[in-house]
């Protein structure tokens, strides 16, 4: 008897496409609007997990863009300006409003052991004086600029629904005052976004976007790490089902009504069932790098243009030895775990 399931691919099966396979090889995309090519400048910004999305584009040779340089240690690199983590959809409609001077804030500036603190960037930098602040805050947000202007490939990973935002004027900041010591004299208050706000929260900015920009596309993903703390009256697991199940459901939204905007299943491929949660750390929180890889592995299936891409960077390993060579150094486990390692703001709740 034919019913309108007969018809239908392995994939809608859960049996077939989730139970039976083994778990390395289950791959929940089943098609793309568009690939990046050699030639396109990708740009990633948000919660932490959207660290790994740069590593893969810059081994595999893709132009990851990269609008404010400096050392590494000293956080630049992570992300094409150095903004730090964006956890929450209106933090990065405020981070454009800023740039473009749609939007100012005022509380500029907190004080953290005598030293001057962006409360846009609590945990990217200090400064000895207010005007050196300043002065690196101006060529910030002109990198933030050239950054959207010039993106062909916007990447942005949702984190969280959780947010503090001024009394004054509602801008957001990334962290709770006084996780950072701050001695701002601002008053915060708490706010758990809905998805109706955050689903106009990405839509104005999409919108704006576009009208500097107008043929950027945009890739969202969803951050499969857990909240490491809620401000809720509630336990952390729910306030973690509430905040993902939430920003899977926005970025469904933005997605299916919105034109050149895509969703990829990091938080499918790292959550499902079919790993059995092996895929964290010891921590439950933590993604493992046997899950970095399979959905790094993924993202370069189905979104890189392998064909145009620039010659791959080498991985960190070493090459097999040949009979002369002696054997290879082995990496060791502090040397894996740097390789995978990203920088997180909201660790400081739980420090």
């Amino acid at each position: 008897m034919t019913t309108p399931y007969s018809q239908k691919p392995t994939s809608s099966f859960w049996k077939r496409a989730v139970a039976s396979p083994e778990p390395s090889t289950v791959d929940p995309v089943i098609d793309t609007p568009f690939t990046i090519n050699a030639e396109d400048q990708i740009a990633t910004a948000g919660s932490c997990f959207a660290q790994h999305i740069a590593r893969t584009l810059v081994r595999e040779g893709y132009r990851y863009l990269v609008t404010e340089d400096g050392p590494s240690e000293q956080n630049y690199g992570l992300f094409p300006a150095r903004f730090g983590n964006i956890y929450s959809t209106l933090q990065l409609l405020q981070l454009f409003q800023r740039a473009y001077g749609l939007f100012s804030p005022k509380d500029q500036v907190w004080q953290q052991n005598g030293a001057f603190v962006d409360p846009f960037r609590p945990q990217v930098a200090s400064f000895e004086t207010q005007d050196a602040l300043e002065i690196d805050r101006a060529r910030h947000l002109s990198a933030v600029r050239q950054m959207f202007e010039t993106s062909n490939i916007f990447v942005f990973t949702l984190g969280l629904t959780e947010t503090w935002m001024s009394k004054v004027d509602d801008a957001v900041v990334p962290l709770a005052p006084g996780v950072a010591e701050t001695s701002s004299t601002a008053a915060y208050y708490f706010s758990n976004r809905s998805v109706a706000q955050m689903t106009a929260d990405l839509t104005s900015f999409i919108a704006k976007l576009r009208v500097i920009n107008p043929t950027v596309k945009v890739i969202l993903t969803v951050s499969p790490v857990p909240l490491i703390a809620t401000y809720e009256p509630r336990h952390v697991l729910v306030s973690t089902c509430y905040s993902k199940s939430a920003l899977r459901v926005v970025a469904e939204e933005i997605s299916t009504s919105i034109y050149d905007v895509a969703y990829f299943p990091s938080y499918e491929i790292i959550t499902g069932h079919h790993n059995k949660y092996k895929y964290f750390a010891e921590d439950l929180r933590e993604v493992r790098p046997e899950g970095v890889d399979h959905v790094m592995s993924l993202f370069k299936r189905h979104y890189l243009n392998t064909d145009q891409a620039a010659q791959p960077v080498p991985e960190p390993s070493h090459p097999s030895p040949s009979p002369e060579s002696p054997s290879p150094k082995k990496v060791t486990q502090e040397e894996m775990d740097d390789l995978y390692h990203v920088v997180c703001d909201e660790e400081a709740y739980d420090a």
